[in-house]
């Protein structure tokens, strides 16, 4: 058998780590590792149009699958378009393994052609960003990359010179044992004891949870139940936490609905539940906080803590639920659950009045329609801005479907390509990009690359011509909208141009129909709907200064929209609410 040389060791090693799609565009410092992927049974090489897809495309499959991802980009220029997606992936703990590959390591230092530092340009989207600058570092440098970025979540970037890549690779005395799973970290016996007293004392107790709850449905339910606790979720919570679940009051934060504010306000104590819930502004400062989170930096860096317990949510609870003393006391988790009714009572006919005539479309009624008609098992990817707030209102979770975007980063442009690595990811379930004009208009042409490989995504645009959540926090701040008017083109035409399936969306009596036939279609397909500019609206005793960043904040937000089908989840899920 012929000796491997670097780039094949490299990727002998990727596969063995379980990575099946290494996403990028070629280049010739990456020349060598390409051609090993192209010799390699077991992996695939996807060729995007643009490297910050590659990265947004690995981290989404990191997502779906848990398992490790990878993406490259070529010297310079290249792997600097990576750093974007990097960023969203590891701010998501996505597992993602990013090659950086470089200029000739006899040149590094000499300002030569394309020349960078990514090792260490990318140390702070990363756990770990070196670079291979002799062939004897492998495969102990990549082994150690893919485990940083398993076992802690996140990114490891692995910087490698084109000629050092074709150099012979060393030899191995045997073969290493690579980390592809993390395991579960229980906590002392101390600071559950501890927690055990603070729950056993406090007469009113809510839970607020976040995506470290994945894969602990049951237990936050058990213990819900056990103490009579209402639960609230963030937005990455929701997927896990807000299905079957006849404790929930809502989200909190600026795309909130429902008493989820009112919980964590008026209660007694506030558990934190595997989040990292970044507006501060929205949690209380005057009632007992204790957070449990596997990542102990993630610990007491939003709110001043009681109580800190290091440790994954669900073994957490199994250790909880039999110590701590069951609650008879309802009332205070009754109220909450009458509150967050009412609350999404009130709000529900805000898209319901004369849907049928209104044109532009209301965004709220397309997102609706669309969740009824998505499959039960659906993957969501949802564009940063207003397709946020339509994804977190109206998209019903049921632990199958899975949603996902740049929540933790929030970058724009993240739906499309975000809907390529989840396709590759699933090829077998229905994908859909929850998309605006501004995000898909920005990494537009990766629509190509669903056309190449026929990936039978799903894009639904919602097409208002403009920045809707900057023009909203313009308006906040007392500012006339400036350089947010897009001009756009029909997109169902660029898209039939493309080689996909096209149809363009004006009147309310058309979606069901332009919808349904998208999703029979076997390729990609687009369906560009033409949606009300105008669709929100806030509170006008909001002040300039609540504006910070992405967020509304220092103050209860409350934005005037439907809850599509939540209120009859709660009306039929939630016991002992007044029925009308």
């Amino acid at each position: 058998m012929a000796k491997q040389n670097v780039a094949e060791q490299f990727v002998d090693i990727l596969t063995r780590a379980g990575v099946k799609h290494l996403y990028g565009v070629v280049g010739d410092s990456l020349n060598p590792v390409v051609d090993a992927v192209r010799r390699y049974r077991g992996i695939d090489w996807i060729h995007v149009r643009h490297e910050e897809t590659a990265a947004f495309a690995a981290g989404a499959e990191a997502q779906i699958t848990g398992r490790l991802a990878a993406c490259a980009g070529s010297c310079g220029p290249g792997n600097l378009h990576l750093i974007n997606g990097l960023y969203d992936a590891h701010r998501s703990m996505a597992p993602v393994l990013a090659l950086a590959s470089h200029i000739p390591s006899s040149e590094i230092g000499l300002g030569y052609f394309q020349e960078t530092h990514p090792d260490q340009l990318f140390r702070e989207c990363s756990h770990y960003s070196e670079m291979i600058s002799n062939p004897q570092q492998m495969p102990r440098l990549l082994q150690t990359a893919i485990q940083h970025a398993v076992g802690r979540g996140g990114v490891s970037v692995v910087t490698l010179p084109g000629d050092i890549a074709d150099e012979p690779a060393p030899e191995r005395a045997a073969e290493t044992a690579l980390v592809t799973a993390r395991p579960t970290v229980r906590p002392g016996d101390a600071e559950l004891d501890a927690l055990v007293e603070m729950i056993d004392g406090a007469r009113k107790v809510t839970l607020f949870c976040g995506s470290g709850t994945a894969g602990a449905h049951a237990e936050v339910m058990q213990f819900a139940e056990r103490i009579k606790s209402p639960v609230g979720h963030a937005l990455r919570g929701k997927e896990y936490i807000q299905y079957d679940n006849p404790f929930d009051v809502g989200m909190s934060g600026l795309l909130g609905y429902g008493a989820a504010y009112e919980a964590t306000h008026e209660c007694d104590l506030l558990i934190l539940l595997g989040t990292d819930f970044p507006y501060n502004a929205f949690l209380p400062d005057d009632v007992k906080i204790a957070q449990v989170d596997v990542r102990p930096e993630h610990l007491g860096r939003r709110s001043k803590l009681d109580l800190a317990v290091w440790g994954d949510v669900k073994e957490t609870l199994r250790c909880l639920i039999p110590r701590v003393r069951e609650k008879t006391d309802r009332r205070f988790l009754d109220r909450m659950l009458k509150k967050h009714a009412d609350a999404l009572e009130g709000v529900v006919k805000a898209y319901t009045r004369k849907v049928d005539k209104h044109v532009p479309l209301h965004p709220e009624y397309v997102a609706s329609v669309l969740d009824e008609l998505a499959d039960d098992d659906a993957v969501f990817t949802v564009d940063t801005g207003m397709c946020n707030v339509w994804a977190a209102r109206y998209v019903s979770p049921n632990g199958r479907r899975r949603i996902i975007g740049s929540f933790s980063h929030g970058s724009m442009a993240n739906a499309l390509p975000m809907a390529i690595g989840a396709q590759f990811a699933a090829p077998g379930r229905q994908v859909v990009a929850m998309s605006g004009d501004g995000g898909f208009s920005m990494l537009m042409g990766d629509f190509l690359t669903l056309v190449q490989y026929d990936l039978p995504v799903k894009i639904v645009l919602f097409n208002n011509s403009s920045l809707g959540m900057v023009e909203l926090e313009m308006l906040v701040a007392g500012l006339p909208s400036h350089g947010t008017a897009n001009k756009n083109p029909d997109f169902a035409a660029v898209a039939r141009a493309c080689g996909a399936y096209g149809v363009r969306v004006e009147k309310p009596k058309d979606l069901a129909g332009a919808l349904k036939s998208a999703f029979k279609h076997k390729g990609p397909a687009l369906v560009d709907v033409v949606t009300d500019p105008n669709a929100l609206s806030i509170p006008p005793k909001i002040k300039a200064e609540m504006v910070t960043g992405f967020a509304l904040s220092a103050s209860k937000i409350v934005l005037d929209g439907g809850v599509g089908r939540m209120l009859q989840m709660a009306r039929s899920n939630l016991r002992n609410v007044p029925r009308p």
